[in-house]
């Protein structure tokens, strides 16, 4: 009988639908609505009411889980950790500048914390994976796995830190209003590079360890 390889590309296609349809809602809940509703409300009242909706939205995401004894995503809380701090400092020290620099700030320390981690038994990555793509306990615990889960971590610091690169070359050159959408725009592209490039490296990683069926008799 002829051994009919199976492609890669389409193993690739697959894996990424995969991560959209597990990972996408839980970013459109914890990043792109608030974002979405601080541009409508800054644009139609003014910066308090920005700060305002996204924080309302953020912590009432928050809540509807809890009250649903829900699984909290990782990137709920780590979006709505840097939403809490970045909307105290504004209101605090009435500088919305500091408002889009704090971000900035945090996206590079996560860099840096991602760095860190990658030095330990169990870097950022392997606590976020679950986040964006179900694993069993069993595989989480193969050395390859874990070996790909550090190197994802350090991928992961380069797109943080490409990300806040961007964007404060974006805040020192663009008006606030231009800013916003561009910005979006920008760590959606950036990130979702870094999303292809983990799915492939993962996919890869998958083929050599046998947790993916690569040929059919």
């Amino acid at each position: 009988m002829q051994r009919q390889i199976a492609r890669p590309r389409g193993s690739i296609r697959s894996a990424l639908r995969a991560v959209m349809k597990h990972s996408v809602p839980k970013i459109v809940e914890a990043t792109l609505i608030p974002t979405a509703l601080f541009y409508a409300a800054w644009m139609l009242v003014g910066h308090w009411a920005g700060y305002v909706a996204a924080l309302t939205w953020g912590f009432g995401a928050l809540l509807r889980r809890v009250r649903r004894r829900e699984r909290i995503p990782g990137v709920l809380v780590l979006a709505l950790i840097g939403l809490t701090v970045r909307s105290a400092l504004a209101l605090a020290t009435g500088s919305s500048f500091l408002y889009f620099a704090q971000p900035i700030v945090g996206t590079t320390l996560i860099a840096v914390l991602f760095l860190a981690s990658a030095l330990t038994t169990r870097p950022f990555v392997a606590r976020l994976a679950g986040d964006f793509y179900p694993l069993t306990a069993d595989i989480a615990a193969r050395l390859a796995i874990k070996r790909l889960f550090r190197n994802l971590t350090i991928l992961w610091a380069g797109v943080n830190l490409l990300n806040a690169a961007a964007g404060l070359s974006l805040l020192l050159t663009l008006p606030t209003a231009v800013y916003i959408p561009t910005k979006t725009v920008a760590a959606l592209t950036i990130t979702a590079l870094g999303v292809v490039a983990t799915v492939t490296w993962s996919i890869r990683v998958a083929h050599r360890e046998g947790l993916v069926l690569t040929a059919t008799a």
